[in-house]
C-alpha cells in the first residue's frame, strides 16, 4: 500500500499539484493511523494531507480512483435475467448473426454474459493503441477512442441494434425487448468505463514514473497554449504584475532634472536661502496616457483580451481615462462595466455576456460602428490600442477609418499575438493595417503584453 500511495503522490506532482516531502510523509503517517479498510476515510485522509489549494481538488478526485479502484464494472448476465422462452429466442437470433467476425462474436458473447475485459485483453488493446507512449492526462480521451476502436465497440453497437430488430420481428414482446436493451446498454457502458479507467490508470502510472519536468515560467507560455489551470494561475498573478508595473510607472513620474521650471517648487525650496534661487525645480515631464481600447474577443483572441483589459484597469491610477470596446462581428462599448465593478469581475461579466459563436470576425464593420458612434472619444491626447490578429474573414477592412483614427489620435498601436511571418496569410489584413499604425507590438505571452503596456505608461 505504501508503494501505491507513493506512486499516487508522484502522479499528482506530475499533473501539477504541489506536494512537499513533509506533506508526503504526513500522508503516510496518517494512513498508518487511520488504515485503508474504510475507503471514505482513506480518501479523506489523503486529500486532507496532500491537497492545499481548491483548484487541485478536481485533479485529486480524478486521480484517486485510478490508483485505488477495482477497474471491474458491475455488469448483467443477460440470459439469467430472461425467461426460458426469451432465452431460446435470443439464442436463435444470435445464431442468425453468425456472419460477423469471430472476434466480434466473442465480444458479443462476453457482453451477453456480463464479463468485463480481462487484464490480458486490456493490455493487448492498449499496446495496439499506443498507450505505452502516453505521457500526460490530457491524452486520455484520445487513447480511450483508440482502444474502443480496437475493441470494436462501434461494430458491437450496430450488432445490438440488428439483434433487437430481429427479436422484434421474431415476436419478442416490447417489455422484454426494453429490458434486454437496457441490460446490453449498461453492459456496453460498463466496458467503456473499464477502458476509460484503464487508460487513466496507465497514464497516471506512466506520469508517476517520469522524471519531474521543470515547469516553464507562465509569463513566457504562449497565451494560446495555456491550460485551464494555467489560465487560473495567471488570473491570480495579474494583481501582483499590475503592482510591479504601477511601481515602475510611479518612479518615472518623479520630477525631472531638466525641462520647464516649476516656479512654486523653486520658491518653496529656496526660502532657506532668503528667496535666492540657488536650487532649481522642474515640472513633471510625464503625462498619464488617455486610452481607447478596441479588443477582439473572438475565440482565438479571448484570453489575450481578458488579460489586457484586466491589466489596464488594474492600472487606472496611472491612466488619465480609458474607453473600452470589444468586437467579434460588431462593436460593443464595455466602459460602463469597468466603472461599476472591480476589474476581474467586470472582465468575467463582459466575456460571459459576449460569448464566441459560429459567426465571422468582422473588424471592418466594427470600425465602421466606431466611426459612426464613438469617434469622439479619440483626441490628440489619446493612444488608441487595437488588440487583434488583423484577420477579417475577407470582409472590407475599412482602412480609411483606421487611417482617420491614426490621424486624430496621438498614436495608434496594434497589439497582435501573431508573428510577422503570419501577416498577410489567409484572411489576414495585417500587412495593410501595419503602415497605418504608429507601432505594432507582438503580445503572444503575458510578458510581452506587460512589456507593451509598460512602454505605453513610460511614454504617456
Amino acid at each position: 500500500m505504501e508503494k501505491r500511495i507513493v506512486e499516487f503522490i508522484r502522479a499528482l506532482r506530475a499533473s501539477g499539484v504541489r506536494i512537499s516531502l513533509a506533506e508526503s510523509q504526513d500522508a503516510l503517517e496518517a494512513i498508518d493511523i487511520i488504515g485503508a479498510l474504510d475507503r471514505g476515510q482513506f480518501r479523506s485522509t489523503l486529500k486532507t494531507t496532500l491537497v492545499k489549494e481548491v483548484r487541485d481538488h478536481d485533479r485529486f478526485d480524478e486521480m484517486f480512483p485510478l490508483f485505488f479502484g477495482s477497474n471491474r464494472p458491475p455488469m448483467w448476465n443477460v440470459p439469467q435475467n430472461m425467461s426460458p422462452e426469451d432465452q431460446q429466442m435470443l439464442q436463435q437470433a444470435l445464431q442468425a448473426l453468425q456472419g460477423d467476425s469471430q472476434a466480434l462474436q466473442d465480444l458479443m458473447n462476453q457482453l451477453m454474459q456480463g464479463q468485463p475485459f480481462s487484464q490480458e485483453q486490456l493490455e493487448q488493446m492498449a499496446q495496439q493503441a499506443g498507450l505505452p507512449m502516453g505521457s500526460d492526462m490530457y491524452q486520455r480521451r484520445w487513447f480511450e477512442r483508440r482502444m474502443q476502436r480496437q475493441a470494436q465497440m462501434q461494430q458491437i453497437q450496430r450488432t445490438i441494434e440488428q439483434l433487437l430488430n430481429r427479436l422484434q420481428r421474431m415476436g419478442m414482446d416490447d417489455e422484454a425487448l426494453q429490458q434486454l436493451e437496457q441490460m446490453l446498454r449498461e453492459n456496453m457502458q460498463g466496458l467503456a468505463n473499464q477502458i476509460s479507467d484503464f487508460v487513466g490508470a496507465q497514464l497516471a502510472e506512466q506520469m508517476a514514473n517520469q522524471e519531474p519536468q521543470p515547469q516553464p515560467d507562465l509569463m513566457d507560455v504562449p497565451l494560446s497554449q495555456l491550460s485551464a489551470d494555467e489560465v487560473e494561475q495567471i488570473r491570480d498573478e495579474i494583481r501582483r504584475l499590475a503592482a510591479r508595473l504601477r511601481s515602475r510607472a510611479a518612479l518615472r513620474q518623479k520630477r525631472a532634472k531638466a525641462g520647464t521650471p516649476d516656479p512654486r517648487k523653486v520658491m518653496r525650496t529656496n526660502m532657506r536661502y532668503g528667496g535666492v534661487p540657488l536650487e532649481l525645480k522642474f515640472q513633471k515631464r510625464h503625462v498619464k496616457p488617455s486610452l481607447v481600447l478596441i479588443c477582439d474577443v473572438s475565440t482565438s483572441m479571448r484570453y489575450c483580451a481578458e488579460f489586457l483589459l484586466t491589466l489596464i484597469y488594474e492600472l487606472q491610477d496611472q491612466v488619465a481615462r480609458t474607453n473600452s470596446f470589444i468586437f467579434i462581428d460588431d462593436l460593443t462599448d464595455i466602459s460602463m462595466e469597468f466603472e461599476e465593478m472591480e476589474p476581474q469581475e467586470a472582465v468575467q461579466k463582459v466575456l460571459m455576456d459576449n460569448r464566441p459563436g459560429y459567426y465571422n470576425t468582422d473588424l471592418g464593420n466594427s470600425l465602421n460602428t466606431f466611426n459612426n458612434e464613438k469617434m469622439g472619444t479619440v483626441t490628440s491626447r489619446t493612444t488608441v490600442i487595437l488588440l487583434g490578429d488583423g484577420r477579417n474573414n475577407f470582409n472590407n477592412p475599412r482602412l480609411d477609418i483606421a487611417q482617420e483614427m491614426q490621424r486624430r489620435s496621438r498614436r495608434l498601436l496594434w497589439f497582435n499575438p501573431e508573428p510577422p511571418s503570419m501577416w498577410g496569410t489567409g484572411d489576414s489584413d495585417m500587412l495593410a493595417y501595419a503602415p497605418l499604425s504608429d507601432g505594432v507590438y507582438r503580445v503572444s505571452t503575458l510578458r510581452e503584453l506587460a512589456n507593451a503596456i509598460d512602454k505605453i505608461l513610460a511614454d504617456g
